[in-house]
C-alpha cells in the first residue's frame, strides 16, 4: 500500500488556475452501466473552464487484494497513482451493490493514502430505486478516514437505465445538469481552498 506522504508545499497557483480533477469510474462488473454515466459526467467536467479532467477506470486497473507490491501491481499503479497524486480534486462515480460500493473501487482506494489527503471528493451514484445513495454514504466514511473532504451535494441516478436512451443521452437532462453544476461549484470552491492551503502548509494528517 502506498503510504508515503506526498502533500509537500508546492508553488501557490493563481485562484483562477483550473483545477486538475480525476474522475474515478468505480465499477468493473461485466455489462456495467458506468461508462454511460461517465461519458455524461465528462461532458459536464470538460464543459467548464475551471476544471481539467482525466480518468481512472477501475476496470482498467488490475490490482491484487493482497496489497503485495508485485511487479504486476507496480506496473498497474504506475498508470494510476500519478493521476491521483497530481489531482486537486476527485469525482468518484459508483454503482450500488448490496447497499454499498463495489469491491474493485474499495481496492483501488485502499492502495493509496496520501494521494487523497486534504483534497475534495464529489460523489456521483447510480442504481435502482435508491439511486446508489447508500454507496455514496459509505464512501463518505471511507474518505473521511483518508483525510479527504466530501462535498455536500451529490448527483444520483435512480433507475439509471431508464434515464438514458440507447445513444447515452439523458431523456430529461434538466435535473441532473442542475445537480451537477451545484456539486461541481462546491468542488471547485473546496478544491481552490485546499490547493492554496496545501501550498502554504504541508498537511500533517
Amino acid at each position: 500500500m502506498n503510504t508515503a506522504v506526498t502533500n509537500a508545499p508546492t508553488p501557490v497557483q493563481p485562484a483562477t488556475e483550473p483545477l486538475r480533477v480525476t474522475l474515478v469510474v468505480g465499477s468493473n462488473r461485466h455489462g456495467r452501466f458506468g461508462p454511460v454515466v461517465a461519458d455524461w459526467l465528462l461532458g459536464r467536467l470538460r464543459g467548464r473552464g475551471d476544471l481539467v479532467a482525466e480518468v481512472v477506470d477501475v476496470a482498467d486497473v488490475d490490482l491484487p487484494t493482497s496489497f503485495e507490491p508485485t511487479p504486476e501491481a507496480t506496473a498497474a499503479l504506475s498508470g494510476v497513482t500519478p493521476k491521483l497524486d497530481r489531482a486537486d480534486a476527485f469525482v468518484v462515480l459508483t454503482p450500488e451493490y448490496n447497499h454499498s460500493f463495489p469491491a474493485g473501487l474499495k481496492n483501488l482506494v485502499d492502495w493509496h493514502f496520501a494521494e487523497w489527503q486534504a483534497k475534495p471528493v464529489a460523489l456521483v451514484s447510480y442504481g435502482g430505486v435508491s439511486g446508489g445513495l447508500r454507496a455514496s454514504e459509505h464512501l463518505r466514511q471511507v474518505f473521511a478516514e483518508l483525510h479527504a473532504v466530501t462535498v455536500r451535494d451529490t448527483v444520483s441516478f435512480h433507475n439509471a437505465g431508464a434515464s438514458f436512451d440507447d445513444a447515452g443521452t439523458l431523456h430529461d437532462p434538466s435535473g441532473p445538469d442542475a445537480a451537477a453544476k451545484a456539486m461541481l461549484d462546491q468542488l471547485v470552491w473546496w478544491g481552490r481552498a485546499l490547493r492554496e492551503a496545501r501550498a502554504k502548509t504541508p498537511y500533517a494528517g
